[in-house]
């Protein structure tokens, strides 16, 4: 897992800037377009747009692949990882396509590609990566004749596992010229206005769209960067480091650790906000009419129920995870178990940051409504320097749990800045009941799933006791919720 993580520590941000904001610049640009009955103009958006971004998207792949060597042996010390990281580049490249395929759909009312090649390319990406990594392991003999001397064979096989990911992104890329070419026309023949856009203009508002989105995308992912920067070279110095991974060299240590944080942890803790980031495009329609229009009681509508639905999940989510974050991590991750017992305490302290990260995303959303989309940015900048002072700091004294606290506290600062920008420009007051009463609910929720758990841990399977506490823990969030007017059944 460190070697994986360690290829998708240097892919990710590269993958942000150069494909995250083509989606959303190509469908605003067809959507304004197919508004006006420029179906001819919407074409050639795609079309410059592809050709723009896949010679951007090349110069990425490169990029990666350019820097894998230096990257793995001075920034990760992981040299091992040399070879997933070249391989997973090309992914760069038909990513930039995928983008531009689905963006076209999208601007033209029309989600189906986009679901259907995230359907493709999550089956492959499961079913390549796993078979590519198995085949590599039972002939790691034959397989490691094709690489570098002396590499680690576990390396080769997280090679395979990522190269999963490549093809993922051939088969997303693949689906659209295969449904064009066997599948129905879609709204692009229809007759309309025949005026075109030059594609100086085009290229010029892509950017303008694409750029500020794709560099906050890159700021989001420097955690992560972080992490792998400070985490393998500070768990060294950790007093209690040998208590940690007793089962093998202790060179291997420091990399065991990233990889247990980085995959097991880490990858809880992203659920949840994966599922809140939808709030923030949804709202956005409704706060920018409001501002726009000057619509205060409006504006402070929008802003409560954002605020309100992301606190509805994300509390029962980060108290519920806190409270039976052993359970939950020995559940889903049984045969790990050296790993997730380095990662139980370190979820507990993610599971604060995982809230305001919930939170900060809708903020996000409604200052770019209001015209600050600027501010975001400038504020994870700042969330990321604390990040890293906090590891620094924090990962000798506490080990892979001082990551996990200091993530915690970047997110912290982010929400409280950006909301205090928010509110201090919308000049808008919300209604703190419910947030009080969502946060007592969350603690009625853990105290229900502690207390089913310590009483029946000694006499079931521990399924049936995650299985029940979660029962508990929801039933109880729900009476809490509904005994403070926050939620209504029946409408009453």
């Amino acid at each position: 897992m460190s070697y994986f993580s360690c290829a998708y520590s240097i892919f990710l941000p590269i993958y942000a800037l150069v494909v995250t904001g083509l989606s959303s610049a190509t469908a605003r640009l067809t959507a304004q377009s197919a508004a006006l009955e420029m179906y001819g103009n919407a074409r050639l958006v795609r079309k410059t747009a592809l050709k723009l971004f896949s010679l951007l998207g090349l110069v990425g792949t490169l990029f990666t692949a350019l820097l894998a060597k230096p990257f793995c042996e001075y920034a990760a010390k992981t040299p091992d990882a040399v070879s997933a990281v070249v391989l997973i580049s090309p992914a760069v490249f038909f990513g930039c396509i995928t983008a531009v395929e689905r963006g076209y759909h999208e601007g033209m009312s029309d989600m189906y590609p986009t679901a259907f090649s995230q359907l493709a390319e999550g089956i492959v990406k499961a079913a390549a990566g796993l078979a590519i990594c198995m085949l590599t392991i039972e002939n790691s003999e034959a397989v490691l004749r094709f690489f570098p001397k002396g590499i680690d064979s576990r390396a080769v096989a997280a090679a395979g596992a990522i190269f999963g990911v490549t093809l993922s992104s051939v088969a997303a890329a693949a689906y659209f010229p295969i449904t064009r070419i066997f599948g129905k026309r879609v709204r692009e023949a229809c007759a309309g206005d025949t005026t075109l856009i030059s594609k100086k203009s085009i290229i010029k508002d892509l950017l303008k769209i694409a750029v500020p989105i794709g560099i906050s995308s890159v700021v989001t992912n420097l955690t992560a960067l972080i992490d792998m920067g400070t985490l393998i070279g500070g768990i060294s110095r950790y007093n209690g480091a040998e208590a940690l991974f007793s089962g093998a060299d202790a060179n291997q240590m420091p990399q065991f650790v990233y990889g247990s944080f980085s995959a097991i942890a880490l990858t809880v803790f992203n659920l949840v906000p994966s599922v809140t980031n939808m709030l923030g495009k949804g709202i956005l329609p409704a706060v920018t009419s409001a501002w726009e229009c000057n619509d205060v009681l409006g504006l402070k509508k929008s802003t409560g129920q954002a605020l309100t639905a992301a606190g509805l999940m994300a509390v029962p989510s980060a108290v519920g995870i806190g409270v039976l974050s052993s359970e939950i991590l020995y559940f889903l991750f049984p045969h790990q178990t050296d790993e997730v017992r380095i990662c139980v305490n370190a979820l507990r302290y993610l599971m604060p940051g995982m809230l305001f990260l919930c939170l900060s995303f809708p903020v996000f959303s409604m200052l770019q409504a209001i015209g600050k989309a600027a501010v975001p940015l400038k504020i994870m900048v700042l969330g990321a320097v604390l990040k890293l002072i906090g590891n620094l700091l924090l990962i000798p004294l506490m080990g892979v749990d001082g990551s996990a606290l200091s993530t915690t506290i970047c997110y912290a600062v982010i929400l409280i800045l950006s909301l205090a920008v928010y509110m201090r420009t919308t000049r808008i007051t919300l209604d703190k009941k419910p947030f009080v009463s969502i946060i007592y609910s969350g603690v009625i929720c853990g105290v229900s799933a502690g207390l089913v758990r310590d009483i029946s841990e000694d006499a079931m399977p521990s399924v049936m006791v995650l299985g029940l506490s979660v029962i508990a823990g929801a039933a109880g969030y729900v009476a809490a919720l509904w005994l403070s007017g926050v939620v209504k059944i029946n409408g009453r």
